[in-house]
């Protein structure tokens, strides 16, 4: 209870997903084995002693120009407040619409929900049928010294025009960006400039995947790009 009671200054709307939302428990093989709290799953002395693993998913969404949405983070997010990163990053939660493993229809259905709750994107703008699943890693970063992220990541891509209301508790700010503005956010990112943090998730699919999957949604080959048997295992 002394966590509980230390985190009572905690943002109220961060509190309450902290402590109500149900995470994902899977193992390294993306086999689920349980649920549990986000706010365990996310203290890092819970993920190093029990080697808590939960299921993500990262959306990257595409203008009709083939420009990616972009948010920064709000600052009342207990993890990586005020960093940049891909469009919408959460969790499928414990429940039966969100636990369907057939061709990530789970995963594809929390997407949708969380695109409304955190950029006020309709439903109707973002069909589950539009995201492409292209692939899925496992990472574990740690954001300060109490909170981190241990998660199998699903990747989702989308190619949609969409319209775009950010909700203030989850996002300070938006920006779309072409191949060539996002190379100059990493050279900032890199070299300190104006206090510019991407997330750690963000740079390892930038790193490992992003530029040529990028290429296949311009040529509009991305299916080619699809590998959703291998789990890439990077830190």
């Amino acid at each position: 209870m002394a966590d509980v009671v230390a985190d009572a200054n905690m943002d109220a709307v961060q509190r309450r997903l902290m402590f109500e939302d149900e995470c994902i428990l899977v193992d390294e093989n993306d086999k689920v084995v349980g649920h549990e709290s986000k706010y365990n799953c996310h203290l890092m002395e819970k993920i190093e002693s029990l080697n808590l693993l939960h299921r993500a998913f990262s959306v990257f969404l595409f203008n009709s120009k083939y420009e990616l949405l972009l948010q920064q983070r709000s600052a009342t997010k207990v993890t990586f407040p005020l960093v940049w990163t891909n469009t919408c990053c959460s969790h499928p939660l414990y429940r039966e619409s969100e636990l369907i493993e057939e061709n990530a229809l789970g995963v594809r259905n929390a997407a949708q929900r969380k695109l409304l709750d955190e950029l006020g994107i309709p439903a109707e703008d973002v069909p589950v049928d539009e995201f492409t699943p292209l692939g899925r890693m496992l990472y574990k970063a740690p954001s300060d010294g109490k909170w981190g992220e241990h998660e199998l990541d699903y990747l989702l891509f989308i190619v949609r025009d969409v319209k775009v209301n950010p909700n203030p508790d989850e996002v300070a700010g938006i920006k779309y960006v072409n191949q060539e503005q996002l190379k100059e956010l990493l050279r900032k990112a890199d070299a300190g400039e104006e206090g510019l943090k991407l997330s750690p998730w963000f740079r390892l699919v930038v790193d490992n995947f992003l530029l040529k999957w990028w290429d296949h949604v311009q040529k509009g080959t991305i299916y080619e790009a699809a590998d959703m048997k291998t789990i890439h295992k990077l830190t």
